[in-house]
């Protein structure tokens, strides 16, 4: 059972839809799925203008910083991915500054705003919605309404990697955001997706940047239903089959029943005697602080395959995190955090009586 924070697992009605013909990427068969699955991907980030890149998600944050960058950058770091926006600014020699926190501690909307202030050269804002390098939340919406009231002409720039396909994102002042192949959209790792706004395509536009990641290149040819390169084509048909199955359910159902799942695991951890390590968690995963996290992530792998993960860099060994990203069954939630209470009672931390259980199951019938 695969719970870790990207990558998920690809359902097999995505695996069979992959695994049919190859197309060419330069015919109408293709340009009418790229069609159909880029009008569904529009829906999904709720803005006028979206890209599909053959990259990574760290792809899609290379772009957006060098495309939407013409002055200098604000980056918000508060974990692994905050951290990278500045490493890429550094990377192209891009001037920013960085506000940087603890990796369970939100970015102040105050300290946003003075920075912006006090730095007039300041045109582009870089943030995580959900920095899954801890689980927190940021308030992007927030701080994107707060941003544009002092200068509408600064682009908000959010990757939403672990947020799109997740939860709800208010994208009525967002310039730019970013999501990835691998995690809530279930498809295997290769393909990056960014939604625009008006704003951003007439800044991309008016200055473009770059070659393979010219996204005002990609902007204009995928706008007629293709590519400026190589379509990434298997991966652009299970993104349609999956987005297609999502619309079918209902993107507000998604939402409603991960975050019910999110708020559940959380409650039920939490009762066995658990410390939720974020300050604002997201709906993307629950992340438990303990430094029993290896012995019980072993536990877990070992002996009732559940498969989830740890930390990175100076919290590695402290917490595990379970994820909630994707069409995850209720009943795989409450298998792991059975487990989680079962490796507990095995390394002597309490004693098993199925309180975890009981109380995931109470929060989901409340919640229904």
């Amino acid at each position: 059972m695969l719970l870790t924070p990207g990558p998920t697992p690809v359902p097999e009605f995505v695996r069979k839809a992959m695994a049919d013909i190859t197309i060419h990427h330069r015919t109408p068969e293709f340009e009418a799925i790229f069609k159909e699955t880029r009008e569904l991907l529009l829906e999904l980030f709720d803005m006028p203008e979206a890209v599909m890149l053959a990259s990574s998600g760290t792809g899609a944050m290379e772009a957006c910083v060098t495309n939407l960058t013409h002055k200098k950058a604000l980056t918000v770091n508060s974990g692994k991915f905050g951290e990278r926006f500045g490493k890429i600014c550094a990377a192209f020699d891009i001037d920013y500054t960085e506000i940087k926190n603890e990796w369970n501690t939100p970015v102040d909307v105050n300290a946003v705003i003075e920075t912006i202030k006090n730095d007039s050269d300041i045109d582009a804002v870089f943030i995580q919605i959900c920095e899954s390098a801890g689980g927190l939340r940021h308030p992007v919406e927030e701080i994107a309404k707060a941003v544009k009231e002092i200068n509408k002409d600064i682009m908000i720039v959010a990757d939403g990697i672990t947020a799109i396909g997740v939860e709800k994102v208010d994208t009525t002042n967002l310039d730019a955001v970013i999501t990835g192949s691998q995690k809530a959209l279930m498809l295997p790792p290769g393909l990056s997706m960014i939604g625009l706004s008006n704003a951003a395509v007439e800044k991309i536009n008016a200055q473009p940047k770059g070659y393979y990641l010219n996204l005002s290149a990609e902007i204009k040819k995928q706008g007629q239903n293709t590519t400026a390169y190589t379509a990434a084509t298997t991966l652009i048909i299970g993104l349609g089959a999956i987005l297609s199955k999502i619309k079918e359910g209902g993107f507000e159902n998604l939402y409603a029943k991960t975050a019910l799942r999110a708020k559940s695991t959380r409650e039920a951890l939490v009762a066995i005697g658990c410390e939720v390590y974020p300050q604002t968690p997201a709906n993307a995963m629950t992340t438990i602080f303990t430094e029993n996290a290896p012995a019980i992530r072993k536990i877990l792998k070992t002996k009732y395959n559940v498969n989830i993960a740890g930390g990175q860099d100076h919290i590695k060994t402290s917490i595990f995190r379970i994820n909630h990203m994707g069409l995850v069954e209720d009943f795989e939630a409450a298998w792991a955090v059975n487990a989680v209470e079962l490796a507990m009672d095995e390394l002597g931390l309490r004693a098993f009586d199925g309180t975890a259980n009981k109380v995931f199951a109470q929060s989901m019938f409340k919640g229904n």
